[in-house]
């Protein structure tokens, strides 16, 4: 995930450097695998100066190149050889001089060198727009307006952008931290724990004026467990156009090409808050009226690519009352896009089941920034508060006016998620002593809410944003990284208890079997749980289970019984000359009941094989037959 060092600084109350961000930031475990600049223009233009041509001339051996005399500020005049048929005296240009590197659109970087062409001495270059990045066109070289002085620094001309970002490497249960807002909050614990002060991350400004309109589109949520929660805006009077300079910077700093400001104002809001926004034209939507619904069997959609998409009736879909929009959650539809016709959007902002997504982003090779957000699992409170801020926008940018409030369903509230936890707990199992305002500071920072339970045990109260806290040990890891890992302090001594299962006589006696094989000369397998369904029986095969997503023809099934697993050792062993051994294994085999439910049985398989024991100058080999079997399995 990329993040703006200068988007990330507008929700901080106080100022981080670009690498004390990236130190707090990697021992939070919002690892920075990369950092580097970004600026709007190539290089930033740095180097470049205002020139004006003093003197131009023919070159005497060349018929398309020009000598020119240039003053860049100082009493020098630089002698550059040009082959733009444009230029002429007393032109204000723009000059690379010696030593400095320019960034064209195409090829690799150059670093300006004197040299000589058709034996004229250049002391530097004219440039074109797109040979330092400000434009696409190479007519000629681009000539400034009269006013600019010579010697000025052409960065100071343009409106050029500069800022760092940092590339993080998100594990997946950091859904909470797909955002600059969301990183400002780890980044504001962290400081309010080792500043020891309450620093809290600036909240993007989300206000709606209230108003009594009823929603002129309607929304029909037919499936709550496809979709928790749904909200809707209608804004009348949009000027689809070009986005502000600034929209426009925030996104490609990130590496998003803006569209116009709408879109923009969507890819926005998804990369502030981490909530995924879709915009649709109104007047495509047929009835006035929004469904989120399973696909039915035979319906298509083409997406905004142009590819017309086979829906599967796992697929969520936004619809009205004759077709599909969109591909809920992934990919909006090409007919309900908004155009730069479009006056009237509806701005539909929804928590998406997150298995769902991931099934219909795996069935249509999609992935879009905001599937992968709803297949991590989205803030569900923040659907509402998203809305708004793209509505704020919306009005601010486009000239929007709200035709209603925002139409929020949400059916079935998601249960709050509390857990125990205590300082006696946390100690155990972090090794270091942390004390009850450390402990309980550091989760009210992070957004927990601590009840007290004595003075050293609270009731947390998980926020909605923190789908992956669930237990005790999730609590400990918050702190434990919001305090900092090296802080934990290493023991001289380290011990290790050894793990025990819980049905500890079934371990008992299995430890005794393996030490009776063992001492009657048995070596143990361990072989794959997964095998060929083409090796059993029909009746087997119909009461296996198959592998969905299978590793190979060969690895499709789950084994019914261990027999083939050990031949298939025992077959390698003999195809190397190796053919008298006593084998075991320890192993489960996998049914399915009449009813269809799955079964998991544990089993101990033998194989004996070859002679029974070595052959020895005073007696003969000794096949071994069922009876030495009978013999181990008696003993047993």
């Amino acid at each position: 995930m990329t993040i703006s060092y200068h988007w990330l600084q507008t929700y901080m109350p106080v100022t981080l450097t670009p690498d004390e961000t990236s130190r707090i930031l990697t021992s939070i475990g919002l690892e920075v695998e990369q950092m580097q600049s970004y600026a709007s223009v190539p290089g930033g233009l740095k180097g470049l100066l205002v020139g004006e041509v003093i003197a131009c001339a023919k070159h005497p051996d060349a018929d398309r190149l020009s000598l020119t005399r240039v003053h860049v500020g100082n009493d020098k005049l630089l002698s550059i050889v040009c082959g733009a048929p444009n230029v002429a005296v007393g032109q204000k240009v723009i000059v690379a001089p010696v030593g400095t590197t320019i960034y064209p659109l195409q090829g690799e970087p150059i670093t300006m060198k004197q040299a000589k062409i058709r034996g004229q001495l250049s002391e530097g270059m004219i440039c074109a727009e797109d040979e330092v990045g400000l434009g696409e066109s190479h007519d000629g070289i681009l000539v400034l307006p009269a006013s600019s002085v010579p010697g000025t620094p052409v960065a100071s001309l343009f409106e050029v952008y500069e800022d760092v970002v940092f590339e993080i490497g998100l594990t997946p249960n950091r859904s909470d931290a797909m955002s600059h807002w969301g990183v400002a909050r780890d980044l504001c614990a962290y400081l309010s724990h080792h500043r020891n002060e309450t620093i809290r991350p600036k909240r993007p400004a989300s206000e709606l004026a209230e108003t009594n309109t009823v929603s002129s589109i309607q929304i029909d949520l037919r499936d709550p467990s496809a979709c928790a929660r749904y909200a809707g805006l209608t804004i009348d009077n949009v000027t689809i156009s070009e986005s502000p300079s600034w929209l426009k910077h925030r996104l490609q700093s990130i590496g998003l090409k803006p569209v116009n400001n709408l879109v923009d104002i969507t890819n926005f809001v998804l990369h502030e808050t981490g909530q995924p926004l879709h915009a649709f034209d109104a007047i495509t939507i047929a009835g006035q009226t929004v469904i989120i619904r399973s696909a039915e069997p035979g319906e298509t959609l083409v997406t905004l690519d142009g590819k017309k998409r086979d829906l599967q009736p796992s697929d969520i879909v936004i619809a009205d009352t004759e077709k599909v929009l969109c591909l809920a959650g992934i990919y909006g539809g090409l007919t309900s896009g908004v155009t730069t016709e479009t006056k009237t959007v509806f701005i539909e902002s929804a928590q998406f089941n997150r298995s769902r997504i991931r099934m219909s982003g795996l069935a249509h090779e999609l992935r879009t920034d905001a599937s992968s957000r709803f297949e991590k699992g989205t803030d569900i409170s923040l659907v509402p508060v998203a809305l708004a801020r793209a509505a704020q926008l919306i009005a601010d940018i486009c000239g929007g006016t709200l035709r209603e409030c925002i139409n929020d369903i949400y059916p079935e509230p998601l249960p709050v998620v509390t857990v125990r936890f205590g300082t006696e707990y946390l100690s155990g199992i972090s090794g270091k002593a942390y004390t009850a305002d450390q402990t309980s500071g550091i989760l009210t920072a992070l957004g927990f809410e601590c009840t007290p339970i004595s003075d050293h045990e609270w009731t947390v109260t998980v926020p909605s944003y923190k789908n992956d806290i669930r237990i005790p040990a999730d609590l400990a890891e918050e702190i434990m990284r919001i305090d900092g890992l090296d802080n934990i302090p290493i023991p001289d001594t380290i011990s290790i208890a050894p793990s025990i299962e819980k049905n500890g006589r079934v371990f008992r006696w299995k430890q005794k079997i393996h030490g009776l094989l063992n001492g009657w000369g048995f070596r143990e397998l361990f072989t794959n749980s997964i095998t060929d369904a083409a090796l059993y029986t029909e009746e087997q095969q119909r009461t296996g289970i198959k592998m969905i997503n299978s590793l190979s023809a060969e690895m499709n099934m789950m084994r019914p019984d261990m027999l083939y697993s050990g031949l298939s050792v025992i077959r390698h062993n003999l195809n190397r000359q190796q053919s008298d051994f006593r084998l075991y294994e320890f192993g489960k085999i996998y049914s399915t009941d009449p009813e269809g439910h799955f079964r998991e049985e544990e089993q101990l398989v033998l194989f004996l094989c070859g002679n029974d024991h070595e052959p020895h100058w005073r007696t003969k080999p000794v096949a071994t037959d069922f009876y030495t079997l009978k013999g181990f399995v008696s003993g047993l």
